[in-house]
């Protein structure tokens, strides 16, 4: 039997990426948004988290737009403002999430 060799990944692709409790949005587009947010917020729950940033920028708020609507349609987010002005401010997102389905 062959030995199996570990292929790296492609150039620029981490080989495994960190889930935490931010987001950085810089680089996305407002498409790609409602994707983004349900998966950090899916593997946010597996990891059993409660609060969230996301960073969006301040900007001219397109981001911050979609990231809003895509949290008012999220049955799993209990509420969400801006952060602190010393945490970023309007350019961040504070998300807390339900504990279960009500």
């Amino acid at each position: 039997m062959g030995r199996k060799k570990k292929i790296p990944p492609p150039r620029g692709v981490p080989e495994s990426i960190v889930v935490t409790d931010t987001l950085d949005l810089h680089g996305f587009f407002p498409e790609q948004i409602p994707e983004i947010i349900q998966a950090f917020i899916e593997n946010a729950l597996n990891l059993r988290l409660k609060t969230l940033r996301i960073i969006h920028g301040k900007g001219r708020s397109r981001l911050k737009f979609e990231v809003h609507q895509a949290l008012k349609r999220n049955p799993r987010v209990a509420r969400f403002h801006d952060a602190h002005p010393d945490a970023g401010g309007w350019g961040v997102t504070v998300v807390e999430l339900e504990d279960e389905l009500s």
